[in-house]
């Protein structure tokens, strides 16, 4: 069945047709349009893959199986029954039948769904070869659709519909979908070395398809689908999907891309959806009003769902004509830019006084507006061969190509302040010390097996990144520093220390992943972030760990930590450990793995705790002597001391600076709240416990005159790895009981 040839539909909403087609031809397919809303294209089992991965702008990919006459149910009953389905669907699937009807002479649309299931079920039973169907298994989920009395079944391949990428899990005000959000990019002159800016961005969903778009991700790279388990399509073909798709990502190109509002509750919402997309590097969001609108790049796109109607109430009517009247004064500031405007306000070139290039009729949902385009004057620098392009774009209007009457407005600042000088010689600089630190660390790690290690550490100062490989991959993390950059300037030298890096250390440039670490305010240790999507494994002293290298700061294994986490290991046999402020759990593996009758790991990040499962899970050592609890280390610790019942022989306690919890009266911070912590947890220590204390906060002072019940010994120059230059990375005390 793997060259089985399928007919497959690639539903879209009404108007995005052509998009879809033309994207269908760009992965090598002949689609044509069969009706409004559905492009057909033939295909086998692993373009249900392909297909389900890189549309942008389809709903949903659907696998038509029989199209036929049915002016009646016994048509209708007949036809499908007569049919195979056992070709596509197996016997123990869950096969729900949904449809729709119009202009056919069967008007009763549970009638025909009930017809349609019960032949369906004939016609499996039959090809089957037997009596019952479970529907235990898989979702197949089938659709009848009448039209004009000819029927049209089809299987849904995509389950939840294409615009659930798997980034926007926050919900603003009147959202727009994301292939409505692609689609409105696509219907620009809008290219990824152009500027891009959408004053009104709510939750960035505009911002964020044109940086996927600009960057060739595949929009369904991210998430499963209704086919993803299905027998009949091996797990390859979705690999083999996914390999290509990450093959045509353009990890080089940075783009100049800004999304604005007023909003901050959405600009926050904005900036996280970025960032669980992966393009939270190439979006700039500011909180600003529309009428501040300014920039001094030149022959942009500015791309924009402001507010309409249906959002405001009834008397805020004339505020939002007040709102449409300010975008001429707006676009006087943008002489060479492009406006493109999706509103359901009819009337809109009137309010703003001008006739649209070009409109268009989309759907926002089920709320039918007006795509409004007005093409400004094409940069001057446009090649004869993109001309030649754009000219046979069906979708793109002559006057994008034609040379503007008036002579464009000259900026003297460039769209992209170019790299000087300094910037390549700190490049040359930043090279060679990657490659004495590589050729420095060359041989221990292997030879011990580790193969996640610091090579570089703010080494330069002029260059304040840190460089961790975790096996094929490298980890770079910015850390704020004055310079004497512009935005763009500055992205540019970031996407060059990159690929310098890329290239030193012999790492393809998709495997690097480049962060920004920003000095974190009180209380705000813990990532407001959704279920991580742990995809690589690395390897510790023969254990296993799941890390996130794209969608967080911190990766999920502290690697400064992996020499006292050995020490865990070796002491841990026949002994009960308490890992409070616990992260991912990467001490309770350990712990686990030396022969702990038990542990117990506490964190209040229900996401950190089920990633510390994982972990034990991924080295085989999950099993109910494992507790995993989700609380504030102080509460748990003071309500274990007051119960009496819970006593350690290890404890680790690792703090991040600030801790903060709704349910306490006070913030803590570890330096003002390390010594009570720590004297509490003293009470849950067996006769001949053992307490790990550690910190990275670099100002800490250990209070020892409140800490008389302790025998202290600082193991600092012992935990801290050698590959870590900073030997102050973080101080680790033993405490044990000096009764």
């Amino acid at each position: 069945m793997d060259n089985e040839k399928l007919r497959l539909i690639a539903a879209c909403a009404f108007g995005l047709e052509a998009l879809v087609k033309r994207e269908l031809i760009a992965l090598g397919y002949q689609p044509h349009v069969v009706q409004p809303g559905r492009v057909a294209f033939e295909g086998d089992w692993k373009d249900v893959c392909r297909a389900n991965i890189h549309l942008r702008v389809a709903d949903r990919v659907l696998i038509e199986v029989q199209a036929f006459d049915a002016p009646d149910f016994e048509a209708l009953f007949e036809t499908i029954k007569a049919h195979d389905y056992a070709r596509f669907i197996p016997v123990d699937a869950k096969f729900p039948v949904t449809g729709k009807t119009r202009l056919s002479q069967l008007t009763s649309l549970p009638a025909v769904q009930r017809s349609t299931k019960r032949a369906v079920v004939e016609s499996m039973k039959h090809f089957h070869g037997v009596e019952e169907l479970p529907e235990t298994g898989e979702l197949y989920k089938i659709e009848v659709a009448l039209l004009k009395d000819v029927a049209t079944i089809t299987i849904d391949t995509t389950g939840s519909s294409l615009h659930k990428r798997g980034y926007r899990t926050l919900v603003g005000p009147a959202p727009i979908k994301e292939t409505l959000a692609a689609a409105m990019v696509d219907l620009t002159v809008w290219r990824p070395d152009r500027p891009l800016l959408d004053p009104f961005c709510g939750t960035g969903t505009i911002p964020i398809e044109a940086a996927l778009a600009g960057l060739k991700i595949a929009p369904g790279i991210n998430r499963d689908f209704a086919s993803t388990r299905w027998a009949q399509i091996d797990r390859k073909y979705w690999n083999d999907a996914v390999t290509e798709a990450l093959d045509l990502q353009d990890n080089d190109t940075q783009l100049e891309i800004e999304g604005f509002d007023v909003d901050a509750e959405s600009l926050d919402m904005a900036r996280y959806h970025a960032k669980l997309a992966g393009v939270e590097n190439q979006i700039v969001f500011g909180q600003r009003a529309f009428e501040d609108t300014v920039t001094d790049r030149e022959y942009g796109c500015l791309i924009t769902n402001p507010p309409y109607g249906e959002r405001l109430q009834q008397e805020q009517q004339d505020q939002l004509r007040s709102l449409y009247q300010q975008f001429p004064a707006v676009l006087q500031q943008l002489p060479t830019w492009s406006l493109f405007v999706i509103t359901s306000m009819l009337d809109f070139e009137k309010i703003v006084q001008k006739k649209a290039t070009r409109r268009r009729k989309l759907f926002n949902g089920r709320l039918e507006c007006t795509y409004f385009q007005y093409l400004g004057p094409r940069p001057p620098r446009l090649g004869d061969a993109q001309i030649s392009d754009l000219q046979n774009e069906s979708d793109v209007d002559q006057a994008e190509v034609e040379t503007p009457t008036k002579p464009a407005v000259a900026i003297a600042a460039p769209v992209f302040a170019g790299l000087q000088a300094k910037d390549h010689e700190q490049a040359l600089i930043f090279s060679q010390r990657l490659t004495k630190r590589a050729r420095h660390l060359r041989r221990w790690p292997t030879r011990r097996g580790i193969t996640c290690f610091r090579i570089y550490e703010r080494d330069v100062p002029e260059i304040p990144l840190v460089v961790d490989r975790y096996d094929d991959a490298l980890h770079i993390t910015e850390y704020e520093r004055p310079h004497d950059r512009d935005l763009a300037r500055h992205s540019a030298w970031l996407e060059l220390m990159k690929e310098t890096a890329a290239e030193t250390l012999d790492v393809p440039i998709e495997k690097v992943h480049l962060k920004s670490r920003h000095k974190r305010s009180k209380g705000d240790q813990y990532e407001k972030v959704a279920d991580a999507q742990l995809t690589q494994q690395v390897t510790e002293n023969g254990l296993k760990f799941w890390i996130n290298l794209s969608d967080y700061v911190d990766t999920g294994l502290f690697l400064d930590h992996r020499v006292t986490r050995q020490m865990v290991r070796e002491q841990s046999e026949g002994k009960s450990v308490l890992n409070l402020f616990a992260y991912t759990g990467s001490f309770t593996v350990y712990a686990a793995a030396g022969g702990a009758v038990s542990t117990t790991t506490v964190d209040l990040s229900k996401n950190y705790l089920q990633w510390a499962q994982r972990n034990l899970e991924l080295n085989s050592l999950y099993s109910p002597k494992h507790e995993y609890i989700a609380r504030d280390c102080v509460e748990f610790v003071n309500e274990a001391v007051e119960s009496g019942q819970r006593k350690y022989d290890i404890v680790i306690i690792d703090p991040p600076t600030y801790s903060n919890s709704k349910r306490l009266d006070d913030d803590w911070n570890v330096q003002t709240g390390h010594a009570d912590l720590l004297n509490a947890t003293r009470k849950l220590l067996n006769a001949d416990g053992v307490i790990y204390f550690s910190t990275n906060f670099r100002k800490f002072k250990l209070y020892e005159d409140q800490l008389s019940e302790f025998s202290i010994q600082e193991i600092s120059k012992r935990t801290v790895p050698e590959d870590f230059r900073n030997r102050r990375i973080h101080r680790c005390w033993k405490l044990t009981s000096g009764n």
